[in-house]
């Protein structure tokens, strides 16, 4: 066959026509991508920038107010994108954690036949999901500065910790050697809860045999270790801040930038799972919650083990997307001095450096990053608690 006749028979099938314009059309897109960042490269040559990462590895020459890992202004941009990474975590993990909470309560109450609760929280909701998010950490940051006692007239808690405007001072721990024996108990407890969390369902749905699954988690997880670490001697020691000067020494510091960050983030975020969770609540059929009601079973036992597993099938997706929504928002933290990745290596160091292009491509792909691995996790999820079709 001649290689026209093959081209055009190709091009005469549908199924061929339609792969054949997609080559090309991606094609075409990597094309433009590639002439545009080579025209990039070339015109910062043009000026005397060139396009090159070896700054990542020059001293930052700047503090941070607040770093999990050691840093100082001695150390390198590279150093300062690792803290600004760990900070932006911090705050993605604990906002979700908090905002999922707080979300699935106000859903919960939403519904709720007391009138007094499920008007509170239709205001919370309302009033907090028309305010941009901005404002909400302006407004939470203002009250914990311009509230909370200075550090001279700071509340104490049992002269173990101290609430001030400059922060939460609390010990710090120090541990022992030995003390890796009560995280391998630990260790072993949460995998066996994971085990028989399992079994207990399974004889659940096979015999109707209900175990106290709560009690014997609860034993597994913070009993057990919590029992070896006494018999052990409590390997642990800390470190009592102490008030020196004009602030706090030693201990440990949970700055109110954080503190007004995950709080505002959190509730802003819970607002909208709230709603999320209403609507996932309500499409499962009232006819369930009668039947389940009707054969004794109580009405928590019926939303944990009825309700809310079908659900959940329809508040992961657009939950998930809260989350992503959640982390994104986190970029407002240079807001209130919090030093997140945009404030770090996308802020100060694009300022000290002038490479705007290589700092805002790691800013770029870092929550880019960030935010395909929440959905890889979540859509594993949502497709473990799928309805299975027969």
């Amino acid at each position: 066959m001649r290689p026209q006749a093959f081209l055009s028979r190709l091009w005469r099938d549908e199924h061929s026509r339609a792969v054949i314009v997609q080559i090309v059309a991606v094609v075409l897109l990597f094309a433009a991508a590639a002439y545009l960042v080579r025209n990039a490269i070339v015109n910062l040559e043009a000026i005397g920038k060139g396009f090159s990462f070896a700054y990542l590895w020059e001293p930052a020459s700047y503090d941070i107010n607040q770093h999990l890992i050691e840093y100082s202004s001695r150390s390198t941009h590279f150093r300062a994108m690792l803290v600004g990474i760990l900070n932006t975590l911090l705050v993605a993990v604990s906002g979700i954690v908090l905002a999922t909470v707080l979300g699935f309560l106000l859903g919960v109450l939403r519904l709720s036949k007391n009138l007094l609760a499920n008007k509170l929280a239709q205001v919370y909701i309302d009033f907090v999901r028309n305010v941009p998010v901005l404002l909400h950490i302006l407004f939470v940051y203002g009250i914990i500065i311009n509230t909370f006692p200075t550090t001279r007239e700071a509340m104490s808690l049992g002269n173990m910790a101290f609430l001030t405007n400059r922060g939460f001072f609390v010990p710090k721990p120090f541990f022992e050697p030995i003390f890796m024996v009560v995280l391998g108990i630990l260790a072993a407890g949460v995998v066996f809860a994971i085990w028989f969390r399992r079994y207990a369902s399974k004889i659940q749905k096979e015999t109707g045999k209900q175990y106290p699954v709560f009690w014997i988690l609860l034993g597994a997880i913070l009993g057990v270790p919590l029992v070896c670490f006494f018999l052990l001697g409590a390997p642990i020691t800390f470190e009592v801040p102490e008030f020196a000067g004009f602030n706090f020494t030693g201990g440990m510091v949970v700055r109110p930038e954080f503190t007004a960050l995950w709080l505002a983030l959190s509730l802003y975020t819970a607002a909208f799972i709230a709603e999320i969770v209403r609507a996932g609540i309500l499409a499962v059929n009232y006819g369930q919650t009668e039947a389940s009601l009707s054969l004794g079973i109580n009405r928590g036992k019926t939303l944990d083990l009825i309700v809310i597993p079908q659900a959940l099938r329809v508040i992961v997706p657009p939950l998930t997307s809260q989350y992503l929504n959640l982390t994104k928002n986190s970029s407002l933290a240079i807001a209130v001095g919090y030093m997140d990745i945009v404030a770090t290596i996308g802020g100060i160091s694009l300022n000290q450096t002038g490479r705007e292009m290589e700092c805002m491509t790691i800013v770029l792909i870092l929550y880019l990053l960030l935010s395909l691995f929440i959905s890889v996790l979540m859509n594993l999820y949502n497709k473990r608690i799928r309805m299975v079709e027969r």
